[in-house]
């Protein structure tokens, strides 16, 4: 899993330094910027969160299977919203619109997928969220089912920007230390 998120971290510093050495390339759009920033600091709470995993005396197959297939989709986002060419658009914002069924289904899923690994790991630490964590991973399915059906521009900057904002204070709140 480590190796994973390692990789989905190169991923998007590799590009985010292209973006960087070459500005006038590829056309920045700064709502995909925040997704991109939003997707590290995903990945920065998932690898924080795995650390708790070393503890667990005893693993199934089927748990370290599901934990790797979310480490996947982790990894899928960061290839969705940096691609390795954006050849045959105009820009990140062209991109963007176009593939966002993509990025917004799949962190749909990631979002399903983490209410389940949350609930596979006991009642208690599931309780331990209090009504907020599904409040929280039902409003990020909708809102992504929204995004995936609407372009209007100033739905996907307010997605983004207070995504990022809850998502700050989420981890702040919930996972500051072990």
């Amino acid at each position: 899993m480590g190796m994973i998120v390692g990789l989905a971290l190169t991923h998007l510093l590799r590009h985010a330094a292209r973006i960087v050495e070459h500005p006038k390339q590829t056309g920045i759009y700064w709502v995909h910027l925040v997704w991109a920033f939003s997707m590290f600091l995903f990945l920065l709470h998932f690898w924080w969160w795995e650390f708790r995993l070393a503890s667990l005396q005893q693993w199934s197959f089927n748990l370290y299977m599901f934990v790797v297939i979310y480490a996947l989709l982790l990894y899928l986002l960061c290839a969705l919203i940096f691609p390795e060419q954006i050849a045959g658009y105009r820009d990140y914002r062209d991109y963007y619109y176009s593939r966002r069924a993509w990025f917004f289904g799949t962190l749909a899923v990631t979002y399903v997928i983490d209410y389940a690994d949350t609930w596979v790991k006991g009642p208690d630490y599931l309780r331990s969220f209090g009504t907020e964590y599904a409040i929280r991973n039902g409003a990020y399915i909708v809102l992504c089912l929204v995004a995936i059906w609407t372009r209007r521009p100033r739905f996907h900057e307010l997605f983004a920007v207070a995504g990022v904002i809850y998502q700050l204070s989420w981890i702040a709140r919930e996972f500051e230390t072990l």
